[in-house]
């Protein structure tokens, strides 16, 4: 079913965890105060979806509107035909497209300038605009679960509604889950209520202040959270140890905010799982974009048999950092020395595009032109949006925000986040609107597919030993940052579903013990079990945002390797594969299907399988080279 607000938001990467945050080496040659001062080509031209705020301003009524006209038009009269079907799809999709470009016109503006009153003003009317529009169209889904079996499926055959076949089957499949009408309009009506648990986390967040800390050199600077990603990647185990600290200690001054939050959106989601009569919220939150329950828990105990793979590697990075004691705040410093120079934006577009260069020349012309037409808003301010994510209507381009630091992450970010906006734009190109969204199982294919790509270019061209090894150290990073990381982040999620859903607390002290307790099953007995890292749940965005996502980076990385794979030994077979039945595929069949017809069966674990695999090789390449 379509749901804008949220199948948008899919292709997001708001939150690229600590492993590709915005961060920034010491020395950066490019640093903006403000808005005003960064040039216009390294800017969105958000005019072009709205030349006003007035413009702007009449869809939201004109939205709202429709949605009155819509209900009161078509309600009751769904059974009559399939033409009178077709009319009311046609209609509800009018209706959603001018909701959908409002909502993500309005937001996009508040990404770059948080703190404008107006702008959250404005936004809150997008809030306002969209309750009321799902309020209006709440009987719809019902309306049309109630239509017999056998008469739906004669209206399936209709040549009038094959457009609109999948989200048709979509409501008979999920009819189990349908509450009846007055039950949906009120679920409507308190919608608005889903998001609290993420702003008030966000606001939160940003009302954390940190304390100063010394550099490398010595000087005092003022912790915040964008820079902490670079501090842990320091040298100097005296400043990450600082960092590390001051961070996490200043978080534990609010852990009880923290942790009120993290209950009351955990609270939300067993709520709805249990009135839509789910047996869980992973099934909740997997079965309206058809990945079985099973994929889920697959993953995780996939992961749990690398583990010991795991443990060897930080053996290695225990030897190689030399340390007596490897701590959580070792894990993001070089294991050798690396050329950390400030990446030049021009640099890194150069990087992306000759990494990318396997997926095709169309491809290439469409990276160019997301330049040249300024699909990417680049560089940080205060007030900004910290990470990096990709969004867009189905009436607008992609646009890609970053918080570009120069350093080798962002440069892998960017590429991360154009392959969101690719596939966006080849499922929007070859979809009609009610087909066009990427299911978030699929979206973290096509972006981590061009990590994959960018990581195998850079190695190709690597020609010392110290080249090799550093890449070699950051392929095993990306593994342990994202197929094992998230994989982590999704069992602590549904171990805190799972405990509030049996009647537990979800108070500080428990996620703490909790998050603790996973945290050393996954580092190991290597790794000291410091005081802090227990707190590091506060840190993660997605776990109040979203409602099961984590878990699709790690199951993501797993199938965009498998398809990197077979770009590189295939070439135009796999790219011509890939491009048809992949990123021009948006919604038009379920995510395990298209994954499979793309050549990666998700509904196994052989794809983690083989990624662990891949894993243990790497390790295995980077202690030979050691021992060269």
């Amino acid at each position: 079913m379509i749901k804008p607000m949220i199948v948008l938001l899919t292709s997001a990467a708001i939150l690229l965890s600590p492993f590709n945050q915005a961060s920034a080496y010491k020395g950066t040659e490019i640093n903006y105060e403000s808005r005003e001062e960064i040039p216009s080509r390294f800017k969105w031209k958000l005019h072009e979806i709205y030349p006003t705020k007035s413009a702007w301003a009449a869809d939201v009524k004109k939205a709202e509107a429709l949605a009155v006209q819509f209900k009161e038009t078509y309600q009751g009269s769904l059974g009559q035909s399939a033409s009178q079907i077709k009319k009311a799809m046609d209609a509800y999709t009018k209706l959603l497209r001018i909701e959908e470009k409002a909502y993500v016109y309005i937001n996009l503006e508040l990404s770059t300038n948080e703190s404008n009153h107006d702008l959250q003003a404005l936004s809150n009317r997008a809030d306002t605009m969209a309750a009321a529009i799902a309020e209006k169209t709440a009987w719809f889904s019902p309306e049309l679960g109630k239509i017999p079996g056998s008469q739906m499926e004669k209206y399936l055959n209709e040549p009038d509604l094959q457009l609109y076949k999948n989200f048709l089957a979509d409501i008979i499949r999920t009819k189990p889950h349908t509450l009846s009408k007055e039950q949906e309009e009120l679920l409507a009506k308190i919608s608005p209520l889903s998001g609290t648990a993420a702003n008030v986390y966000t606001m939160l967040s940003k009302d954390v202040r940190f304390p100063k800390i010394k550099d490398e050199k010595g000087k005092e600077v003022q912790l915040t959270r964008v820079n902490y990603s670079t501090y842990m990647e320091s040298k100097n185990r005296k400043v990450r140890k600082a960092a590390y600290e001051a961070y996490y200690r200043t978080l534990t001054k609010f852990q009880d905010s923290f942790a009120a939050v993290m209950s009351a959106q955990v609270k939300s989601h067993n709520i709805s799982a249990d009135v839509r009569k789910y047996k869980s919220s992973v099934e909740a939150a997997l079965t309206p974009n058809e990945i079985p329950a099973a994929v889920y828990d697959q993953l995780i105990s996939s992961v749990h048999k690398g583990l010991p793979q795991m443990h060897r590697y930080m053996e290695l990075k225990k030897k190689m950092l030399r340390v007596n004691d490897l701590h959580m705040y070792d894990m993001y410093t070089p294991i050798v020395d690396s050329n950390n120079k400030y990446i030049p934006f021009e640099e890194a577009k150069k990087m992306v595009i000759e990494g990318l260069k396997p997926l095709g020349k169309e491809y290439e012309t469409l990276l160019n032109k997301s330049f040249s037409h300024n699909w990417v808003d680049v560089y940080s301010t205060e007030d900004k949006r910290t990470g990096a994510f990709q969004w867009g209507a189905y009436d607008t381009h992609p646009y890609v925000l970053l918080n570009y630091q120069g350093t080798k992450n962002d440069v892998s970010t960017l590429a991360h986040e154009l392959g969101h906006a690719m596939h966006s734009y080849y499922s929007k190109k070859a979809q009609p609107y009610i087909n066009s969204g990427n299911a978030t199982f699929t979206a973290e294919v096509a972006s981590t597919l061009n990590e994959n790509l960018l990581w195998e270019s850079e190695y190709k061209k690597a020609k010392t030993k110290k080249e090799k090894v550093f890449l070699l150290n950051q392929r095993l990073e990306d593994f342990r940052t994202t197929l094992f990381r998230q994989a982590q982040f999704a069992e602590f999620e549904r171990s805190i579903h799972e405990l509030e859903a049996k009647g537990g607390s979800l108070n500080a002290e428990s996620l703490k013990k909790i998050y603790g307790d996973i945290n050393k099953k996954y580092y190991g007995s290597l790794v000291a079990a410091d005081n802090e890292i227990p707190m590091e749940w506060a840190r993660i965005p997605h776990l109040y945002d979203y409602n099961f996502y984590v878990y699709q980076y790690a199951t993501s990385f797993a199938a965009s390797s498998a398809l990197a794979k077979q770009v590189l030994d295939e070439g135009q077979p796999a790219v011509k594969r890939l491009k048809e039945k992949f990123l021009m595929a948006g919604g038009s069949s379920d995510p395990i299907s298209i994954l499979k017809d793309a050549g990666v069966d998700m509904s196994t674990s052989k794809p983690i399988e083989q990624s662990l695999q891949v894993f243990s090789e790497t390790l295995d390449e980077l202690e030979k080279l050691l021992n060269e």
